[in-house]
């Protein structure tokens, strides 16, 4: 065998060493790359439950911050009407039993009341529920004179949205979203509450039907003239307060505020310096009569007037 047909070992070896050496770098950059690939995927995946826990902590916070919002105004779950306008006579075109020239007669001889100079102004509070047919019928026999105590400073008028009757439409919770909307109105433009909640009793939808929607109760308080319709919008059609207008409903359902245990068993319920009203709702002048009997003594008189003195004989000179 010649020289030139001889293997070279040491070459041979050298090039088998060179090429282990090579598959060993190929197959850790290929490691690496999966390990890689895997990172990206477990950072990815943690990313998007990350993103999905924000998601809804942030939908949770959201409903929760909405929920636990509260109408600053309210005093004791109550909204004082600061501005008793913006209604038109409830006796020229609305109807009460059937009879409404006769409701028109009996408020025209109801006794006017006239505020004494000393005594404060007599506590009227009404639950109102939207969708009570007898709200509505106080609201239509008494705006008209509660609006004319509440400019002569005879009365302080307070009115308390509740939703007792949240199941009687459908699924859409309308007294609910109603009495939310009040509290927007109440929040945003107190100077028109007293018109939007005549508004929502006088044009109020059937029991057992869905009611108003959101927006539509908007625009109902739009037409009744607030300040700020953009806000006052989105505060109705966000729904600010109607977690508020249900733990104020469970609240009145305990007990009502400044009472010697009363509570909140039907709509609407009126209290005349704390004492429940419970005469006919669609009769203003028995109202009227009540309002006066409550009280007469402190707050309310006649006018009746007083006796002159005769002068004094002169004696006889």
């Amino acid at each position: 065998m010649s020289n030139d047909q001889t293997p070279n070992l040491p070459a041979e070896n050298a090039r088998r060493e060179a090429v282990r050496e090579k598959a060993q770098q190929v197959k850790a950059r290929q490691t690496r790359a999966r390990i890689l690939r895997r990172s990206l995927v477990t950072v990815g995946a943690v990313a998007v439950v990350a993103v999905g826990a924000a998601g809804v902590t942030y939908a949770l916070s959201s409903r929760d911050g909405r929920s636990q919002a509260l109408p600053d105004v309210a005093s004791d779950d109550g909204f004082v009407v600061t501005a008793a306008t913006g209604i038109a006579d409830p006796l020229a075109d609305q109807t009460v039993d059937g009879n409404a020239s006769a409701l028109a007669a009996e408020a025209t001889a109801t006794p006017t009341p006239a505020p004494t100079t000393t005594a404060a102004p007599v506590d009227i509070r009404v639950y109102v529920d939207y969708l009570s047919t007898e709200a509505r019928e106080f609201q239509l026999a008494n705006a008209e004179q509660l609006s004319k105590w509440v400019s002569q400073d005879a009365a302080s008028l307070t009115y308390y949205p509740v939703a007792m009757l949240t199941s009687k439409s459908n699924g859409t919770k309308y007294s609910l979203r109603a009495a939310g909307a009040a509290a927007c109105v109440a929040t945003h433009a107190s100077d028109r509450f007293f018109a939007y909640n005549h508004e929502l009793l006088v044009n109020q939808p059937a029991v057992d039907s869905e009611g108003y929607s959101d927006e539509k109760l908007a625009d109902m308080a739009q037409g009744a003239g607030v300040s700020d319709p953009d806000t006052v919008r989105a505060c109705i059609e966000d729904e600010t307060f109607t977690g508020w207008a249900k733990a104020a409903t469970d609240r009145a359902i305990k007990a009502l505020p400044d009472t010697e245990g009363q509570a909140l068993t039907a709509t609407p319920t009126v209290l005349v310096n704390g004492t429940p009203y419970v005469g006919r709702m669609d009769d203003p002048k028995e109202f009227a009569q009540f309002v006066l009997t409550v009280d007469s003594n402190a707050y309310y008189s006649t006018a009746t007037p007083t006796p002159t003195p005769a002068p004094a004989d002169t004696p006889a000179g």
